[in-house]
């Protein structure tokens, strides 16, 4: 059984049903330009390793009538190393990553490069308005964490408390800089969250800050 990312054109889509229609009105059309290069470098990284270290479920890839559509299917236990490895080729091009098992449509478009941690599936480059309301909306046990940094010792974090509560911290670098407080609404963790990445203070200056002491 493999685990899929799809690869499409940023914009084109911006909710899981709407994946799903542009995929079917790609289907039968030649092969891009741009995908054909998305294939030829995973192949190309994925020729490098030895067999027993493939990346790819199925390769080479590429070749088919998928117009714009580029679908890479991996074994589990390389689920990692491909998300990143696409993130590498396909943001630079104006490419989105869609997670059909997780539903997530991960675009590009107005992003903040960022390191994003999440606790249920790992590390993203980048975050945007949309998915911070719907990686935060979405936490759930064992891990309803989420982790934003700009830098060593600069980020933001959640953590889901209950269904409406969540405390959130923020470290501005060293230790008599990191504060926390408890926050009730999903919108409103994920609204100060894009703030902060985007660098705008202004909605959380407004808010009392506890010190955390460690």
């Amino acid at each position: 059984m493999s685990y899929d990312h799809v690869l499409l054109p940023s914009g084109v889509a911006s909710t899981p049903e709407e994946v799903d229609a542009y995929l079917t009105t790609q289907q039968g059309r030649p092969e891009t330009d741009i995908v054909a290069e998305l294939a030829g470098e995973l192949n190309v990284r994925n020729a490098e390793l030895p067999e027993s270290d493939s990346f790819l479920s199925v390769s080479p890839l590429g070749g088919a009538p998928t117009g714009a559509v580029l679908q890479v299917p991996s074994p589990y236990d390389a689920i990692g190393f491909v998300r990143d490895l696409l993130f590498e080729l396909a943001t630079p091009r104006g490419y989105a990553v869609y997670d059909p098992q997780l539903t997530w449509l991960i675009d590009p478009a107005g992003h903040v490069p960022v390191t994003v941690t999440h606790g249920g599936a790992g590390e993203f480059p980048y975050l945007t308005e949309a998915l911070a309301a719907s990686w935060v909306r979405e936490l759930a046990d064992p891990n309803p964490y989420l982790i934003v940094e700009r830098a060593p010792e600069v980020y933001i974090q959640t953590y889901r408390e209950s269904a409406e509560d969540y405390t959130v911290e923020f470290r501005d670098g060293s230790p008599d800089r990191h504060f926390t407080a408890r926050i009730t609404g999903s919108d409103a963790v994920a609204g100060l969250i894009w703030d902060w990445a985007r660098q705008d203070r202004a909605r959380l200056d407004r808010l009392h800050w506890e010190r955390l002491e460690l």
